[in-house]
Parts: C-alpha cells; structure tokens; sequence
C-alpha cells in the first residue's frame, strides 16, 4: 500500500506540478508559443526591450512604416504545424496565407512574400516538395509572388520534418489607419465566419478522432475581404485575424491596448456544430481554439450593417455575423452574455489549448 503524506511535513511548491504552466518559469515552455499571456510576457519582457522602438510598441500584427514616399506594411512568421498535411490545407497554405493576413490586418494590399525552409535530414523530397507546390499555389490564389528565400537543413532528430518562415509586404492605402488603439465604445464587432474549424481540424487528424464529419481547416487568404470592407468605408478602426489563442486572446488583446471593453452576444457567435460537438467533448472552449481563415472587425456602429453586407457578399465572410460590441465599461475585458441571460467573463488564455496549430 502507498504511504499516505505526513500532513506535518514541510511544503515544498518546487515539488508542485500543474497542467498548466507557471507565470514564472525560468525556462521557454509550450505555453510560451500559444497566443496567451505567456507569449505576450515573453514578447513583452524579452524581446521589446531588446529591440525597443515605437513602430514594434503597437504589437500589431503588421508594422505599418513609411518608406520613400509609400505607406508599407511588412510582416514576418514561421509555421511549425503538426501534421504537416490536413484537411483544407498544409504547411505550405498556412505560410502564405498567415502572413498575407497579418498584412491584411492593417489594411494593406499584400504584394511579395519570402520563404525560408528549415528541413531535417531524412525528410522525404517528395514531402518537401509538396509542400512547396502547396505554397506556390496559395500564393497565386492570395495574388503575391515569392521572391526571394532561404534553406537550411539540420540533423536528424533536430526539427519536425519541415518548418517554414514567410516574411510579406504590402501597400497600405491612403486613408487607412487599422490598429488596436483605434477602438472605440460603441464600435460594432464582426467576425467573418464561423470559428473554431482550423484547430479542430488539426487535432482530428492529430489524434485521430473521428466527431463523425470531416472537419476542414478555414485556412484562406484575407485580403480581398478586407478590401471589400474598405471599399464602404476606409475608418474600419481594428482588424485582427484570431489565429493562436482564438477569438478569446484577439479580443482581449484589442481591449488592453485600447483601454476599452468588449461585451459579446454567446448565441450571436456563430460556431459550427461539429466544433461545439468536439470542443464539449474535449471540454474546449470554440473562442480559444485557432482560426486560420477568420477576421474579428472592430467597425463604427453607424457603417456596421453595410460593412456587414459587404462581408457577406464575399466569398471569404459569407458567415460574417455581428457578436458584439465595444464598451466603455471593464476596460481591458471581454465578457459574454450568455443564453440563459447570465455574463462571464472571457479572460486572455494562459498558453495553449492545443499547441503546434500554426
């Protein structure tokens, strides 16, 4: 039999475990990659001080600079997903179609992308070169061209197969000021469709679970959508693709930095029903799980329901819905009013629900 503890013995929290990781570990873990507050203090705490400047300060998702006259948006990010193929996509969609969104987010008209390969010796060339293929064919469909990249290889046992950083640039048209200090109480907020489908995606495949459909992934270039919006109007105040961390980290992201609330309608929200079936029975929540072809719009209320139209009317934002609205009241939080008439508050995730999504 297990000898029970000696409720007298001292208590040493070092010896503490926790599904969860600590705020204060001395070492990178998972959590730090996932969207949450782990990542915002490691980018807040490590790398902006190293880098310190006011363009890296507004943490969008791209930086918008001046540059000879033009307004660029430039951007960079590196895709490690695991598998490197599921439904609706691949590494390769996914490393042309995040970072034409992240640019996408600032309002700009993405134009050219650059793609470094880091691949681990061993790895099939026809896998590599599938996922080059998928690459250069997202790229078309999203209208940018790769023009310049990178290779690396590292020994076996030393990556994951294929790894990938896209880097893209773009022109962010006159008129155009797209950030998450610009929202405002009484903005209306969109999103573009239904949430929750690429992060269960990968899991299926992952896990090897079946929730009785296939789901595919959203993964989708964005830009056109966001032109279709600019096109009724230029003042759209904050866009932002909830990718890690989902709706729940983009949103309270959004509220920190601009001092504002966010009060979101539950049965407004619009979630598919094989992600609310695999998220209850995971005990997952559809506004934390990833999206790789999704926009969260913060617009003024007086253009919301033509801005909405527009949204709709596209390809890419057929299921827009407006889910809320911004608030004056609990600056810095999100909350939800659910369907029995209740609030509780969405609070920004801690790491990752379901890491190595993107």
């Amino acid at each position: 039999m297990a000898e029970l503890a000696d409720p007298s013995a001292p208590v040493d929290p070092a010896n503490w475990t926790c599904p969860a990781p600590l705020r204060d570990q001395p070492i990178v873990v998972m959590g730090h990659g996932g969207g949450g507050t782990l990542s915002a203090e490691l980018v807040e705490q490590v790398f902006t001080p190293a880098y310190g400047n006011a363009v890296l300060a507004g943490l969008g998702d791209s930086a918008v600079l001046e540059l000879g006259g033009a307004r660029l948006a430039f951007s960079t990010d590196s895709y490690v997903v695991r598998p490197l193929f599921f439904p609706g996509g691949s590494l390769g969609d996914l490393a042309v179609n995040g970072t034409v969104n992240d640019l996408a987010m600032s309002g700009a008209r993405p134009a050219h992308l650059s793609a470094a390969f880091v691949l681990e010796e061993g790895v099939e060339l026809a896998v590599v070169e599938r996922i080059a293929r998928s690459l250069g064919t997202a790229a078309e469909a999203a209208g940018v061209t790769v023009v310049t990249g990178d290779t690396k290889v590292v020994e076996a046992g030393h990556g994951d197969g294929v790894y990938v950083t896209t880097a893209g640039i773009g022109l962010v048209p006159d008129g155009v000021d797209i950030r998450p200090q610009r929202a405002r109480p009484g903005d209306a907020v969109i999103v573009s469709g239904p949430i929750g489908l690429h992060g269960v995606a990968i899991m299926s495949v992952r896990e090897g679970m079946d929730f009785g459909v296939e789901v595919a992934s959203d993964t989708a270039p964005l830009a056109g959508l966001v032109s279709a919006m600019l096109a009724v109007t230029p003042d759209v105040h904050v866009l932002r693709d909830p990718t890690r961390g989902g709706l729940a980290a983009s949103l309270n992201e959004i509220a920190r930095v601009s001092g504002t609330g966010v009060r979101l309608h539950e049965r407004a929200i619009p979630v598919p029903d094989a992600v609310a079936s695999a998220c209850g029975f995971l005990g997952l929540d559809p506004l934390y799980v990833a999206n790789e072809g999704r926009l969260v719009a913060f617009v003024p209320r007086p253009a919301a329901e033509e801005v909405l139209a527009a949204m709709c009317a596209h390809p890419q934002g057929a299921g827009a819905a407006l889910i809320g609205e911004c608030v004056a009241e609990h600056p810095g939080m999100v909350v939800v009013s659910t369907g029995l008439g209740g609030t509780r508050v969405v609070d920004m995730p801690l790491g990752e629900q379901l890491p190595r999504i993107c």
